[in-house]
């Protein structure tokens, strides 16, 4: 599988020819080290890595560290971490970059650098561009004699930091927690989420609690991504056990599903909803989300007479609109909760605390805190855009002019809406070959006709 790039990561499909392997690993990663040196030309710079449990994660870290100290860059090994974990620590520790080795919800066989500055947030598209300009013409690496090369110290206790930052949230209520002694199901998929999950139920004092899928060994149980159809092992548990709550993450901890106590999805897009009511009604202001979240967000924030923003999906897109209208909650449909008193990056860790915050307080099941939010069905598929002989970009237009009866936005691929409660949203994915496609609307019937159209009308422009 060819590289994809962008500022969310370079990734790829480990042992193929044109994937992730060694050579572009180390290409890639010098060529960070010489924009970080650039900007930071007075100092010796220090960037901080870590890694989520892949098997290839190990080896990939090597690589890079061994890379930087060639640099004259200082590195912070933090081994097993979480993206969040490594986002709020670039900053704590002073560093001025961070590299996260994870490849997020991709198969076990992926992995990817996600390259993060000083303030532990996402390049942006011109650093990334300056990037692959010195890796691919193999210019300007900025290599040091060995006298100067840079050191390496430990930072296996960042998520010790991290976990402690959540804990002193005004939002978090430790005590009601413990006293509501849950019973909690977390499918931490084989990573190093349970580790720091661990560490944050330590912390609020939960004792009842299972890990599915704990040993941190990268053999994924199954696929990883937080969705309904691999989940139903975590379901299961909860109903055996008579479970309170279950949650799972995603490899590198940044994306939250919950399941209810009868084994029920709660909605992976439902995740940002619960928290955003729960942290809007202590403190009101602006919302921001991406365009393909459920509307259910804006029933929640006018509930509390809150303005909502959309953005391209991407998480740099939500943070720099948040810092923008000074948003106090924000995040993704995929599971990803933004609260800026804590950091800028999507947070799983967090948004359980959180989660669990609000079901002591309500003191009901989940199930019922879910029945609080409007039903919307959507429907995500996807079409694999690798063997295409057509560009995407006239896919899309393509479908545009068909469907050109429809009010659309064309931001972020194109979004077409069809009337007050049905939209649909097709983008080309920023992490694999594909076209996303997402489809919303209070009438399920609605949704799948929706799709077969879409559906019928990209296969008649692939005969063309």
């Amino acid at each position: 599988m060819s590289l994809i790039k962008s500022i969310s990561g370079i990734r790829g499909t480990i042992g193929d020819a044109d994937g992730l392997d060694p050579i572009t690993v180390v290409k890639y990663t010098l060529a960070f080290a010489s924009v970080i040196n650039k900007k930071y030309p007075n100092i010796t710079p220090s960037i901080l890595v870590g890694r989520d449990g892949r098997v290839s994660g190990n080896a990939i870290k090597q690589l890079v560290i061994n890379s930087l100290i060639c640099s004259g860059i200082n590195v912070y090994d933090a081994d097993y971490s979480t993206t969040p974990t490594l986002e709020m620590a670039i900053p704590h520790l002073n560093c001025q970059a961070g590299i996260m080795i994870t490849a997020s919800h991709n198969p076990q066989n992926w992995n990817a650098l996600k390259f993060f500055d000083e303030n532990g947030e996402f390049i942006t598209e011109q650093i990334l561009k300056e990037i692959e300009y010195i890796a691919n013409n193999n210019e300007d690496f900025y290599l040091v004699k060995e006298q100067y090369f840079g050191q390496v110290y430990s930072a296996t206790d960042i998520i010790d930091y991290h976990i402690k930052k959540i804990i002193e949230l005004p939002y978090i209520k430790t005590q009601l927690i413990k006293e509501s002694n849950f019973k909690i199901i977390v499918d931490t998929i084989n990573s190093t989420g349970s580790i720091a999950i661990k560490k944050l139920f330590d912390a609020l004092g939960i004792e009842n609690y299972t890990f599915l899928n704990e040993e941190v060994n990268g053999l994924f149980e199954h696929n990883p991504e937080p969705l309904p159809e691999n989940l139903s092992q975590l379901s299961f548990t909860i109903k055996m056990n008579k479970a309170n709550v279950g949650f799972a993450v995603d490899p590198d901890v940044d994306r939250l599903a919950i399941v209810c106590e009868d084994g029920e999805m709660f909605g992976e897009e439902y995740t940002i909803v619960a928290i955003a009511d729960y942290v809007l009604e202590k403190k009101p202001g602006p919302v921001v989300v991406n365009m393909s979240t459920t509307q259910a967000v804006k029933y929640v924030a006018d509930k509390y007479n809150c303005p909502i923003y959309y953005t391209p999906v991407g998480e740099i897109n939500v943070v720099n609109k948040m810092k923008e209208v000074g948003a106090v909650i924000g995040g993704e449909g995929n599971g990803g909760v933004i609260l800026p008193e804590l950091h800028y990056g999507r947070d799983a860790i967090l948004g359980i605390a959180l989660f669990l915050s609000f079901l002591a307080e309500k003191q009901k099941p989940v199930s019922v805190i879910r029945s609080y939010y409007p039903n919307y069905y959507m429907i995500k598929s996807k079409i694999e855009t690798k063997d295409m002989n057509i560009t995407v970009d006239k896919i899309l237009d393509e479908i545009q002019k068909r469907n050109s009866h429809l009010k659309f936005i064309n931001i972020d691929g194109i979004k077409f809406m069809d009337d007050d409660d049905t939209w649909i949203h097709l983008r080309p994915s920023n992490t694999e070959p594909i076209i996303r496609i997402y489809i919303e609307s209070s009438n399920q019937t609605k949704c799948e006709s929706f799709l077969y159209k879409i559906m019928q009308d990209i296969n008649d422009i692939l005969k063309q």
